[in-house]
């Protein structure tokens, strides 16, 4: 019996890396010259879902090395707050031109990055972003992966400002899918 626990275990864990080996051995990631979109989204609710915020974000860029994808990066986010006297929605978008750096030639690639642009909508002051982020991408097929990306924002209207408000920021929390052509 111990041995036959053991055979399925080896059979198992060689099942999980198949896939991995496979991605390997193809050639994984990017080269220069090479395009990339990718749909994430984002969501919270409070236990009785009577608030609630949801987010989808779509970039689209080149690879102007091997390692450096620069793009567009558009998002927008819908919220439903009620609360005692308040009961409204909100709709806001931002768009931001990004440059991001990529670690690594395996299945799973850190990057870091930042971000410019500008945020609108009914819950914000039209004005400025700026940000700094960073993630991951893990490559599930030689052109196809799954990402998680945070990024701490700032709001501007001016240099001035920018420097106020660095302190005061948010951070923005995304996790989708991508493909490179």
């Amino acid at each position: 019996m111990k041995i036959f626990r053991n055979a399925s275990l080896a059979v198992l864990v060689g099942a999980l890396l198949l896939p991995a080996s496979s991605v390997m051995a193809q050639g994984i990631g990017p080269s220069v010259g090479d395009k990339e979109f990718s749909l994430s989204g984002t969501g919270s609710s409070n236990k009785d879902f009577d608030n609630s915020s949801f987010g989808i974000s779509g970039d689209y860029g080149w690879y102007v090395s091997d390692r450096t994808l620069a793009g567009i990066r558009q998002s927008v986010s819908y919220a439903d707050v009620e609360g005692e006297g308040l009961s409204d929605d909100f709709w806001n978008g931002s768009t931001r031109g990004f440059a991001d750096y990529h670690f690594g030639q395996g299945a799973a690639r850190p990057f870091v990055g930042a971000s410019l642009g500008a945020i609108y909508g009914d819950g914000v002051k039209d004005t400025g972003i700026a940000g700094l982020e960073t993630g991951l991408k893990y490559y599930l097929l030689a052109t196809t992966f799954i990402q998680a990306r945070a990024e701490y924002q700032f709001l501007f209207e001016n240099s001035d400002s920018a420097e106020d408000n660095f302190d005061d920021g948010v951070w923005a929390y995304t996790f989708g899918m991508g493909l490179n052509f």
